[in-house]
């Protein structure tokens, strides 16, 4: 399972949205926390609105080998984004929505990308 919009642009407001999107996705029972660096849109206040089921983390500035996004970023350019070229808009969000779900629908790759032993919870 994965949470994920897609926008043509960035800042607070996205962020809200997704923040809101991941929220709908945490069971009711459950709390998530979501790993963030120092974008500015990932900044909380009067810009950004956070769902009580979630927590945000901030990692230190200028240490993205600890956000495990990144990770996922660089597996989505290499394997599904990189080196094409779009005909139009549409196309574009297409190629992301396939991207996103070819790489959630791999639960193992999802883990094997993102988990970190210092981010890991034991039950």
């Amino acid at each position: 399972m994965g949470a994920a919009i897609i926008m043509p642009w960035v800042g607070s407001a996205a962020m809200t949205l997704h923040l809101a999107e991941i929220g709908q996705q945490v069971s009711a029972e459950a709390h998530a926390v979501l790993v963030c660096d120092g974008a500015g849109w990932h900044q909380t206040g009067e810009r950004l609105t956070v769902p009580a089921n979630l927590s945000l983390l901030r990692l230190p500035p200028y240490a993205p080998e600890l956000n495990p996004l990144e990770n996922v970023w660089e597996y989505l350019r290499g394997n599904y984004l990189s080196m094409r070229v779009w005909e139009s808009y549409d196309a574009i969000v297409e190629a992301c929505c396939a991207a996103w779900n070819g790489f959630v629908g791999d639960a193992v790759r999802v883990a094997s990308i993102t988990t970190r032993d210092w981010a890991s919870v034991k039950i």
